[in-house]
């Protein structure tokens, strides 16, 4: 199975932060490695991202990239496979089952603004996610569930706390590390 790099595209300080930490926050929970902020530099997305990792655990990492063409062709000359989540592209359940069964890395392009043409261009796949207007929270999501085919909801993370599933209520415990 490849490891998946999630490229928050066209991001913008003062509209953009809650969403884009989102999409962050699904990215690590769903298995994808890392996240790649491009657009306008925030460092409260980056370190409210660590700082979730920190004390919830898991080995994402994200960073901010000022050059997102070069940040993809660097990753497409090693290898990787890039995936445009978008509402114009190809059948979104073939295209993931596809990505999936390649045993490639991927980058996984979300939008936050408009996405340059180029995107579309530099990407292997544009998934259309439904063709309508969606949620790219909720896409990066489905496909993350379709590519790691539900495992994903199986993975341990080793944090601070850790909830422990229950009926009714929540029960938060504070992990001991060595």
């Amino acid at each position: 199975m490849g490891k998946i790099c999630v490229l928050r595209l066209g991001h913008r300080v003062g509209r953009d932060q809650r969403i884009t930490t989102h999409v962050f926050l699904v990215a690590r929970a769903l298995g994808a490695s890392e996240g790649v902020l491009c657009g306008d530099e925030d460092q409260s997305v980056l370190d409210g991202t660590a700082r979730v990792r920190d004390i919830w655990g898991g080995d994402f990492t994200v960073k901010y990239e000022r050059e997102w063409k070069k940040f993809l062709r660097e990753r497409k000359a090693n290898g990787w496979k890039v995936v445009h989540l978008t509402m114009y592209g190809t059948d979104f359940q073939e295209g993931a089952k596809k990505m999936a069964s390649s045993k490639k890395n991927v980058v996984v392009i979300i939008g936050a603004g408009k996405v340059p043409t180029e995107a579309y261009h530099m990407a292997d796949m544009n998934l259309s996610v439904a063709n309508q207007p969606h949620s790219e929270v909720a896409a990066l999501a489905l496909f993350l569930d379709r590519f790691f085919a539900g495992k994903e909801l199986k993975k341990k993370f080793s944090g601070k706390l850790k909830i422990t599933p229950n009926k009714c209520g929540k029960i938060v415990q504070r992990v001991e590390n060595d």
